[in-house]
C-alpha cells in the first residue's frame, strides 16, 4: 500500500511531504524533482508569484545515490520567499510589536503580512476553517488550504510516476480541454505529445483553441477578473483488473474521482465521456475480436466496474475560476459584524495550465497505490515480474 502525507503553510519556510509504501529499486533524484516541480509553474495566466517563488527542492530520506530503499520517501520543497514572512509565520513565540510592523505595499487591494485577516474571501475556505478551529484570523486557514500545497503533491506524485513506469510502463499524460467557453476537440492525447503540450502555454495541441484559450485568459486578466476551465488527464498501459468490484471504496475510478476532486478549485470530476448523454446502445464499448481483441470506443474512460479494462484511463477534471479575485467581492468583517470589501493577495487570472499537471500527480498517486494493493510492494524487480506473470495469463485468455 503507498501512502503519503504532506504538511506546510503556504508562506512557510517549507512544504515537507511522505510517501510510504515505494519499493526498493525506483530511480528518483533531485533533477527529476526539480523539472516535474518546474512543469506546475508553466502555463499562461499564471501570476508573478511563479517568477520570484522557485521550488527548492531536497530529498530527506528513502532515497540513496538515486534509488529508492523501501523505505519512506520524504522530500522538502523550500520558500525562497521565507525571509518577508519568518515573523509572521514563526513556529516560534514572537514579540507582539514586530507584528505592528506594516509589511504591506500600500495597496489597499493588498494584505499587509502582519495585519490581522477578519474578512473572509468568498470562495475560499476563509470563513469555514475560522467557524471549525475557532480562529479570529484567516492567515491559519488561507495558508494550509492554499493551492501552494499542491507543489508538494507534484514533488510526491513524482515518485509515484517513476514506480508507475519501471513496473509496467504506464505513463500518464494531460491536457487543457476548455477555458472558460471556449473548448478543444483535441482527442486524448498520448505519451508522445507530452514535450509539446509542456511546450503550449496553453497546454493544448489544438492551434485554433490556443488562440481562444489565450484571449479568453486574457480578457479575464484585463477585466480584473478570474477564468476556470477543463482539464483532461490520461493513463496508458494499465493491467486489467486494477482496482475492484467488491466494496465501494476499492473502486478505482471511485478512488480517482476523491483524489481529483481533493484538488484546490475543482468542481467536477467525469471518468470517460460520452456515457451519460447517450442511449445504452451507442454509449458502451463494444469489444471486437478481429484482428484481435480491441475495443470499438473508450467511453467508458477504460474503467467498467470500478476496475480498469485494458483501454486508456481517461479522467475529466472541471476547475471553478480562481476565487482570489482582483475585482472585490462583498464580505463581512468578522471583527465588526459588517459589510465589507473582501480583502485581495495577489494571485492568477487562470490556474487551469498547471491544475492539469497536478491531475497527473494525483492520478498517479492513485494508481500507484492500487497497483501494489494488487501485485505486492518490496522491490521493483518482483512487482515487475508479478504484473508480467499476470498479463501473460490475462494475453493466453484472451488470445485463445
Amino acid at each position: 500500500m503507498i501512502r503519503w502525507m504532506s504538511a506546510g503553510e503556504s508562506h512557510g519556510e517549507a512544504l515537507v511531504g511522505i510517501i510510504d509504501g515505494v519499493p526498493k529499486g525506483v530511480h528518483v533524484d533531485t533533477a527529476g524533482l526539480a523539472a516535474e516541480l518546474y512543469r506546475r509553474r508553466l502555463g499562461h495566466g499564471r501570476g508573478a508569484r511563479q517568477k520570484f517563488e522557485q521550488d527548492v527542492v531536497r530529498i530527506l530520506g528513502g532515497v540513496r545515490h538515486g534509488v529508492t530503499m523501501g523505505s519512506p520517501v520524504a522530500i522538502e520543497v523550500a520558500n525562497s520567499e521565507w525571509p518577508k514572512w519568518q515573523v509572521v509565520m514563526s513556529a516560534d513565540p514572537v514579540d507582539p510589536q514586530d507584528l505592528l510592523i506594516d509589511a504591506g505595499t500600500g495597496d489597499e487591494r493588498e494584505v499587509a503580512r502582519n495585519r490581522p485577516l477578519t474578512r473572509p474571501r468568498p470562495g475560499h475556505a476563509d470563513f469555514a476553517g475560522m467557524m471549525k478551529f475557532d480562529h479570529d484570523d484567516a492567515r491559519p486557514v488561507l495558508e494550509r488550504a492554499s493551492a501552494r500545497e499542491t507543489a508538494m503533491r507534484v514533488a510526491l506524485g513524482y515518485v509515484a510516476k517513476q514506480f508507475l513506469r519501471e513496473v509496467a510502463g504506464i505513463e500518464i499524460v494531460s491536457h487543457v480541454v476548455a477555458v472558460g467557453k471556449e473548448t478543444s476537440s483535441a482527442p486524448v492525447p498520448e505519451p508522445k505529445d507530452q514535450e509539446a503540450l509542456d511546450a503550449s502555454d496553453v497546454r493544448t495541441l489544438d492551434a485554433d483553441a490556443a488562440v481562444r484559450f489565450t484571449a479568453a485568459i486574457d480578457e479575464a486578466k484585463k477585466s480584473g477578473d478570474t477564468i476556470g476551465g477543463v482539464a483532461e488527464v490520461a493513463a496508458y498501459n494499465l493491467p486489467v483488473g486494477i482496482g475492484s468490484y467488491t466494496q465501494w471504496d476499492e473502486r478505482l475510478d471511485a478512488r480517482l474521482a476523491s483524489a481529483l476532486m481533493s484538488i484546490q478549485s475543482a468542481k467536477s470530476v467525469e471518468i470517460g465521456s460520452g456515457q451519460v448523454d447517450e442511449l445504452g446502445s451507442a454509449a458502451h464499448d463494444e469489444i471486437l475480436v478481429d484482428p484481435a481483441m480491441h475495443r470499438a470506443s473508450n467511453r467508458a474512460g477504460g474503467i467498467e466496474g470500478g476496475m480498469s479494462n485494458g483501454e486508456p484511463i481517461v479522467a475529466r477534471v472541471g476547475f471553478k475560476p480562481i476565487s482570489t479575485v482582483p475585482r472585490a467581492r462583498k464580505t463581512i468583517d468578522l471583527a465588526t459584524g459588517e459589510q465589507a470589501a473582501a480583502l485581495h493577495q495577489r494571485s492568477d487570472a487562470s490556474q487551469i495550465v498547471p491544475a492539469a499537471v497536478i491531475c497527473e500527480s494525483m492520478m498517479a498517486l492513485t494508481i500507484a497505490n492500487s497497483i501494489t494493493e494488487m501485485f505486492g510492494t518490496g522491490s521493483v524487480e518482483r512487482i515487475r515480474a508479478e504484473i508480467e506473470e499476470y498479463s501473460r495469463g490475462v494475453s493466453k485468455r484472451v488470445d485463445g
